[in-house]
């Protein structure tokens, strides 16, 4: 430590000085900082005994700088406008950026596809998405808001609901114009997108088909429900996938739903982030969003077939 950091008296202190000089008043300094007049008293008081001489002319309804107290205010004023517009510009640049994390299927077959309608109706936050399957620390990373599947319960985090997972059988039309498909058992006749995916014992349960064993199958993986749901449509088997995040594929019939049931899992899909952001403007605007949109979607799918709508 330098012999002159040993002199700088206690930046508490240095705050309410530049504040009481500013205003000239130890009353609205006391407003601007959120303390008592006393407190700014305490503080100027320990102030002058660290320099050795009154900064202030105590009157009866103001103070008044004193020599000593004109010599440093302005130095001081200085200092703290260079350190607010330090701050200043970070806390623009915070706020023009949202950081989100989230999953790749998340992110290409939903987010992605409609940031355009948030960028325009705030096109001064610019978007920058991380694609990650691991639960990301928010404590430990910039993100400022992920979307993740689970039951809604993260320390630290608020989280918002946003849609149920849920999961049904997909393949081509080619695939199913070429199998006999006439109850759920007969899936197991077809090359199924992986396997070990235990959500397929439970849509095979829920279907009535039990104690099916998928071991001995290649377990023909791709890591995300996107690329399985583009394997699907390439005909290289049945994919096991949230229809929510294929409803353009359904719709359009590059991609066949051939059984009705869908099964809900115990866990959903949330926005979550930082209980200590919760104020920030551009979370806000991001959680109003997308709440707007999935109420649009709800709507467009009730309007259009009631028996889709997600429950």
């Amino acid at each position: 430590m330098s012999k002159n950091s040993l002199k700088l008296p206690p930046m508490s202190a240095v705050r309410v000085f530049e504040a009481a000089a500013r205003h000239q008043s130890f009353t609205r300094a006391a407003e601007e900082l959120g303390m008592t007049q006393a407190a700014v008293s305490y503080q100027i008081r320990m102030l002058e005994d660290r320099v050795g001489a009154p900064l202030f002319v105590r009157h009866a309804r103001h103070v008044a700088l004193t020599a000593h107290g004109s010599q440093l205010a302005p130095s001081v004023t200085e200092a703290f406008d260079l350190l607010r517009a330090a701050f200043d510009g970070i806390d623009e640049a915070v706020q023009a950026t949202l950081s989100i994390t989230t999953l790749t299927t998340v992110a290409a077959n939903w987010l992605v596809p409609r940031l355009g309608r948030f960028q325009q109706l705030h096109p001064g936050i610019a978007v920058q998405i991380d694609v990650n399957s691991q639960l990301v620390d928010f404590s430990k990373s910039d993100f400022d808001l992920g979307i993740r599947s689970g039951t809604g319960t993260w320390p630290g985090l608020e989280s918002h609901f946003l849609f149920p997972n849920q999961f049904t059988p997909v393949c081509s039309p080619d695939l199913l114009r070429r199998a006999n498909l006439r109850e759920p058992a007969d899936l197991l006749n077809l090359p199924l997108i992986a396997p070990s995916d235990p959500w397929w014992q439970d849509w095979f349960t829920a279907a009535g088909v039990s104690c099916i064993d998928l071991s001995n199958r290649p377990d023909f993986s791709l890591g995300a429900q996107q690329f399985e749901g583009m394997a699907a449509m390439a005909g290289q088997g049945v994919a096991l996938v949230n229809p929510f995040f294929f409803r353009g594929d359904l719709a359009e019939g590059r991609l066949i739903q051939p059984f009705d049931l869908v099964v809900t899992a115990d866990r959903s899909y949330w926005i979550v982030y930082p209980k200590a952001r919760r104020r920030a403007h551009k979370i806000q605007a991001f959680r109003d969003w997308l709440t707007s949109e999935l109420a649009s979607d709800a709507k467009r799918m009730d309007a259009s077939d009631p028996k889709q709508a997600l429950a």
